[in-house]
């Protein structure tokens, strides 16, 4: 038997933060958090220099390790994904599928499905980010891929979301109907909603008929106008609607985040929207054929739209901190706990007792240190 004591100035377990506390391990399994000077007998101590806490939960991850999904939907590709992400501290994700076509979002369902099934990855589940979104709100998404939901489409999302543990969809009302939203929703998709320019009314509907989260809020919407409030005046107003929000101080102004916050803070989660590039040195990379190139923080298309973000999970979180004046405590939650809680997932993003450990250090700045437990071999967050 194995007993490690990891002592740190503080344990976040998901949901608050435990100052001048050590979490314990037995055998590779979380045995509890307790008092620095409560650590049990026998413990080998482990100091680390900053804040111990679950591993992240990423609903919105694009690429990797020099890796776009859309352009490897295959078992090997996404283990090539998940290997960069489980390096950068993420315990569970949703690889996401950006807008392509009916065959790629097969064969990303068919991936998914084969590496959960080998039970070797910290892929949680499928983000589909398209292709039913609104041409007027298409961000980098190909326009010409971008089309109405049919019949085919919907029986074939209920039929994913009955083989897979998590599913999300992320759609424009203009695109779909309330009737197909419900049928979604009673299914087990999380269905969200995002690219869209639909006004507040649609957007409300929507949540009505079971649409239960926003994909990266402010972006690729109509902004929040005093008359006409659109898809962030909707979220903001919808009792239980969960957002995710991109960080990085270049796709949200701090004033609008801070906005939301006041609105809405127990709503918001994180999200990386990471790329390719994502634990990598690569300065650009393929779109659906087209080039994007990282600089000083973006990556944008030649036109200078923005395509998805330079951004790890530990960077989210100090802008947190030192844009929106959030405390540790509070930034953590929402890479952690808060996103598992919108996918239902039932230990991802908490430290809890009797299961596998997934968790990392936070520098006392901020800055990711290191993976405490190795989740690029762990089996599935749940």
């Amino acid at each position: 038997m194995s007993l490690l004591a990891h002592i740190a100035s503080a344990v976040h377990d998901g949901t608050r933060l435990h100052q001048d506390a050590a979490l314990i391990v037995e055998d590779g399994v979380c045995a509890g958090i307790v008092a620095a000077a409560d650590i049990p007998k026998g413990a080998l101590r482990v100091v680390s220099d900053g804040i111990i806490c679950p591993g992240f939960v990423d609903l919105q991850v694009n690429g990797g390790g020099g890796l776009m999904f859309n352009e490897r939907p295959d078992p090997d590709g996404l283990r090539q994904i998940a290997r960069a992400h489980a390096r950068l501290g993420t315990s569970a994700f949703l690889p996401t599928l950006i807008t392509d076509t009916p065959q790629k979002t097969r064969a990303a369902v068919a991936a998914v499905r084969s590496l959960i099934a080998a039970g070797d990855t910290i892929v949680a589940g499928l983000h589909l980010e398209g292709p039913h979104l609104s041409v007027a709100r298409k961000g980098a998404h190909d326009p010409t891929l971008v089309r109405q939901m049919e019949l085919e489409d919907l029986t074939y999302l209920c039929e994913a979301s009955g083989t897979l543990p998590a599913l999300m969809v992320t759609l424009a009302p203009e695109n779909v109907t309330n009737e197909q939203i419900a049928t979604l929703s009673g299914a087990g998709v999380i269905v969200s909603l995002g690219h869209t320019d639909a006004d507040y009314e649609t957007c409300m509907t929507a949540f009505r008929a079971g649409a239960r989260g926003v994909t990266h809020l402010f972006n690729a919407m109509s902004p929040l106008g005093h008359r006409a409030p659109g898809l962030v005046g909707a979220a903001l107003d919808a009792p239980g609607v969960m957002m995710g929000l991109i960080a990085d101080g270049i796709h949200v102004h701090p004033a609008a985040m801070r906005a939301a916050l006041a609105a809405r803070g127990d709503g918001l989660f994180l999200v990386s929207d990471a790329m390719a590039i994502a634990g990598t040195d690569l300065k650009s990379f393929a779109l659906n054929g087209r080039i994007v190139t990282r600089s000083n923080g973006r990556l944008a298309l030649p036109d200078g739209t923005l395509a998805g973000a330079d951004l790890i999970m530990p960077d989210a979180i100090a802008t947190c901190i030192r844009d929106l004046a959030l405390t540790s405590e509070q930034a953590i939650v929402m890479a952690t706990s808060r996103p598992a809680e919108l996918m239902g997932f039932a230990t991802a993003g908490r430290l809890v007792v009797g299961a596998p450990l997934r968790a990392v250090v936070l520098r006392h700045d901020l800055g990711f240190a290191t993976v405490l437990d190795d989740v690029s071999r762990e089996g599935s967050p749940d």
